[in-house]
């Protein structure tokens, strides 16, 4: 019998991530302006060292009970697609539908549009146009991940290297040089006082949005090679890694600026770089973290896609953002990209980010309440579980329900603009029941 020579065609390999991109995607996620720029508004109000280190401890503890509490749905629900998934399958489809809602309309594309004027703003010379130009970030970046799941996980560690590079050296610095010293506090608080007080409320509301994006594996969790192992260590890992280098990159930036000099100021790490090194250094900073912040960019654009993606295997309306090369869901990346730049061009995005972080705050909370749902008939085999319970769970849906209802008694108007969001989101969600 003669042996076929021609050769078989060629299939297309699977590429899966490894714990490291995952890692990688959590921590580019989390990064991002806030850790260089919350500060100088935070001791507009508060005047301790002490307390405003305690303030990042905290939203690191907030967000380490999320991604424990995520790590277990995750791992029980083994689904891409984060609160849409979770949503949908532990309540009723609707909850995570006008969960992938907001994430579509807002909750990924508004924090896109900013991280990409964040990077125009700190880069050292002046740029014309800069909402173009962050279009331009915007519609490169997207272009890099439609070409393949591969060459998207090397753009994503690469670019993430470079950030956390960047803060290990700010913080390197900031240890061996001697800093400017803290006076008395003049107004003669203790720290128990400011820790009870109203500005410490207000100011750990923006410092848990700093610390926002520990969740951002459970969106992509059916690309990793091994999810139920890869999913916790890459929520847990990535967020206590954050935590650790928050705090102390803003221990570096007490150390060596006088309050007064960063109150109220954008450029916290330029100004801080300035003291230690120099004026031609606080440039490279400058530079160092405009280009950082295609880390940040690059994360969200590729997670965010896959929400978009999620929901238009279940809706109809949605079904043409379903195709998908390689893996690759093309077309929900670029409608997201879209979005993104309307956003920009319009100026919209910095009143949007107000009431969806509320309204992903609400989304999260009912992920975690779910962990009691899922205790109360038993996990799958080989899923994770959250130490500690109810401990952790408790402890995010005290904090998180407070920094709500302060939320809304405070910011009414974009409350408002929220659930009227919503309100679109349920409307398209029974108008396209009624269309089928």
């Amino acid at each position: 019998m003669e042996k076929d020579t021609h050769p078989k065609p060629r299939q297309p390999e699977s590429f899966h991530l490894g714990t490291l991109t995952g890692l990688s995607i959590v921590m580019a996620n989390m990064i991002g302006t806030g850790a260089f720029t919350s500060l100088g508004f935070q001791v507009k109000t508060l005047f301790l060292s002490e307390t405003l280190l305690t303030l990042w401890v905290l939203g690191g503890f907030i967000a380490l009970s999320g991604a424990l509490s995520y790590a277990e749905v995750g791992t029980h629900i083994r689904k891409s697609g984060g609160e849409y998934a979770f949503l949908s399958q532990l309540y009723h489809p609707l909850l995570g539908y006008l969960s992938g809602w907001i994430s579509l309309t807002v909750g990924f594309t508004a924090p896109i549009a900013l991280s990409a004027m964040a990077l125009i703003s700190y880069f050292p010379s002046a740029i014309p146009q800069p909402r173009l130009a962050a279009v331009f970030v915007i519609a490169t970046i997207t272009l890099v991940h439609t070409r393949d799941l591969k060459r998207s996980a090397r753009f994503q560690d690469a670019s993430t290297f470079l950030k956390i590079g960047l803060i290990f050296l700010l913080i390197g610095l900031g240890i061996f040089l001697p800093g400017v010293g803290v006076g008395p506090d003049p107004k003669g608080l203790t720290f128990a006082g400011e820790l009870l007080s109203p500005a410490f409320a207000i100011a750990l509301v923006f410092v848990v949005y700093a610390y926002s994006g520990w969740n951002a594996a459970a969106y992509i969790s059916q690309e990793f090679r091994h999810p139920t192992r890869s999913l916790p260590i890459v929520l847990v890992g990535g967020t206590l890694i954050v935590t650790l280098l928050y705090v102390l990159l803003q221990w570096v930036f007490l150390k060596h600026l006088p309050l007064d000099e960063m109150e109220g100021q954008l450029h916290v790490a330029t100004l801080a770089a300035r003291r230690m090194l120099g004026d031609q250094a606080a440039s490279l900073v400058g530079a160092g973290i405009s280009l950082s912040l295609v880390s940040s960019v690059s994360a969200m654009v590729w997670v965010g896609a896959r929400i978009t993606s999620s929901m238009a295997t279940g809706h109809a309306f949605l079904s043409w953002f379903q195709s998908k090369t390689g893996h690759v869901p093309v077309r929900a990346l670029w409608l997201q990209g879209t979005i993104s730049c309307l956003l920009i061009l319009t100026g919209t995005f910095e009143q949007i980010l107000v009431y969806c972080s509320i309204l992903i705050t609400l989304s999260s909370m009912l992920v975690v309440i779910g962990v009691f749902r899922l205790r109360s008939v038993g996990s799958k085999e080989n899923a994770f579980r959250s130490p500690a319970f109810p401990f952790f769970q408790v402890l995010y849906l005290i904090l998180t329900s407070w920094m709500v209802v302060f939320a809304f008694s405070e910011k009414p108007l974009e409350s408002l603009a929220g659930l009227l969001n919503v309100a679109l989101g349920i409307a398209t969600y029974y108008g396209r029941k009624k269309a089928i």
